[in-house]
């Protein structure tokens, strides 16, 4: 039978989570008119994960003997997987009815079209958004758009610069051309870097706000915290092999000024919440180690959308101003 969306969700210890996840799952209208799958990857879970997830009979389980990192269970489950979309989903998200629908309808409408990013709102505090698409700037910041505004925001479907990997779908034509998402992040920053990617090669990545779903949050990585010791120090690292790996070495020399300040300003502010350690050492960590990541390789084919990138990137700082002003 074909299949048009395969759901794939990586988990690890989210015996608090996975059942919720999966009976919103198990309740999408998507499912009246269209074929979908369920993959859980589990990434060598020590709580009880693996025997609620037995308990699905149309959920396939693919069982990781080591922690592998979000990226590596990601791509596990594209690999696994058998449909034209591949649909990520978060272990502590609980989807609307509608939600696969809306996502499907909104990438199926165009070809050129390589993600989109739904409306996440916050799980324990309703009125409230979590994310409607990620951006990132030429301070080297990546920036949920919409965080802690009011849930009646964001209201029309727009470009946006990556879809949040936590609750968004991407097409497998387009992530057979330009890679999976790169292991060597392990977490976080990995579904900005393959949104740009995208963008490089001149796709579009798109939010849609019809897609509503419930998110909890670093429910595994922080406890469901904001900030933790690990995140912000794994974030810091990632932040520069995204520029690293996505700039041509001209654009990386013109735009390392700004980097810098970013980066010097980022310091502050983690260190005045008591997680300024952990940010430097993220940085050393980046700096030493950022040649570990393939750059992709520039293409004068490509040279116009590196051009519109580079005016995002400039733009986007704008806009993170006014999302914060907008909270």
């Amino acid at each position: 039978m074909k299949c048009d969306i395969s759901v794939i969700i990586p988990n690890f210890n989210g015996e608090k989570f996975i059942a919720n996840c999966l009976d919103s799952m198990m309740i999408q209208s998507f499912r009246t008119f269209g074929h979908m799958e369920i993959i859980v990857v589990d990434d060598c879970s020590s709580d009880a994960s693996i025997e609620i997830i037995k308990n699905y009979e149309n959920v396939t389980l693919v069982e990781n003997p080591v922690n592998s990192g979000f990226d590596k269970s990601v791509n596990q489950g594209i690999l696994a997987s058998h449909g034209k979309y591949c649909l990520l989903l978060n272990n502590d998200v609980v989807a609307d009815p509608d939600f696969v629908k809306y996502l499907y309808l909104h990438i199926d409408d165009n070809p050129r079209i390589f993600s989109v990013s739904s409306k996440m709102i916050r799980f324990y505090e309703r009125d409230k958004l979590d994310d409607t698409g990620d951006f990132y700037n030429i301070l080297g910041w990546g920036y949920k758009r919409g965080d802690g505004q009011s849930v009646n925001a964001h209201n029309k479907p727009t470009a946006i610069f990556s879809s949040c990997a936590g609750a968004g779908i991407y097409r497998r034509s387009i992530l057979n051309e330009i890679g999976l998402f790169d292991e060597a992040f392990f977490a976080y920053m990995e579904d900005v870097d393959i949104g740009y990617r995208a963008l490089i090669n001149g796709y579009k990545n798109r939010y849609e706000p019809k897609a509503i779903c419930y998110h909890i949050g670093s429910a595994t990585t922080a406890e469901g915290q904001k900030y933790s010791p690990f995140k912000v120090q794994i974030s810091a690292r990632n932040n520069i092999y995204v520029a690293y790996k996505n700039m041509p070495f001209v654009q990386l020399l013109v735009n390392s000024p700004f980097l810098f300040l970013g980066f010097i300003v980022k310091y502050i502010t983690f260190a005045k919440r008591g997680f300024g350690q952990d940010y430097r050492a993220g940085i050393k960590e980046g700096l030493k180690k950022h040649r570990i990541m393939t750059k992709v390789p520039f293409q004068f084919r490509n040279l116009k959308h590196y051009f519109f990138i580079e005016v995002q990137l400039i733009v986007n700082v704008f806009r993170q101003v006014e999302n914060k002003i907008g909270k």
